[in-house]
């Protein structure tokens, strides 16, 4: 993989992992560079028209009132149900439960990869932000493992949560935060040649 290759895939899971993971108010100065549009002359994925229609969406205000935090409480947290899970083993396992046998093997690939990843909490490695972040470590790190990541662990999963949370998440912000995410996993997969492992969807 050339440098450059390795700095876009950085950069922008960087950036997209951490929009997914983090409440807004902790990653102030990303939100604001997503919602400004100031981010799409440099994006290195897309069609200026796919990346206008995520900018515009990223740019409009919230519904209802409802703010990009409050946004993500009810996206990523609840109390009440989730309009789309942001773990991949909701969506890969039978039984659709956190800690599933997909997050097993991730961790099984984390070992194999020294991939050590510091959380605050006891919770699931393939959250979608944390995922993304690991994705731009990876390429950092072991470049040549990124192909494994995403066919294995993230492409897998990832476009079905995505389209759910375009149709289903009621957030202009997160609706452009979803269609931007998809059209760089979509640039990834076709520009290093990945095919995606063949797993049955449950969520």
């Amino acid at each position: 993989m050339s440098q450059q290759a390795v700095s876009d895939i950085a950069l922008t899971a960087r950036i997209l992992g951490a929009a997914f993971y983090y409440p807004p108010e902790e990653t102030g100065q990303i939100t604001e560079l997503l919602s400004s549009g100031d981010w799409m002359a440099e994006w290195p994925y897309g069609t200026d028209a796919q990346k206008q229609a995520a900018a515009d969406k990223l740019h409009t205000a919230t519904a209802g009132g409802e703010t990009h935090t409050q946004a993500y409480q009810r996206l990523f947290i609840g109390p009440q149900a989730l309009p789309a899970s942001p773990w991949g083993s909701v969506w890969l396992d039978k039984e659709q439960v956190l800690f599933g046998e997909s997050t097993v093997a991730l961790r099984q690939w984390m070992r194999d990869h020294n991939v050590d990843i510091v959380l605050t909490q006891n919770e699931p490695e393939d959250h979608i932000g944390l995922l993304l972040m690991m994705v731009a470590w990876t390429a950092e790190n072991n470049p040549e493992a990124v192909n494994a990541l995403l066919a294995e662990h993230l492409l897998p999963w990832a476009r079905y949560y995505l389209a759910k949370m375009q149709e289903t998440c009621a957030s202009p912000y997160y609706e452009g935060l979803s269609a931007l995410t998809a059209l760089t996993l979509n640039a990834w997969q076709e520009t290093r040649l990945i095919i995606p492992a063949e797993k049955t969807i449950f969520a």
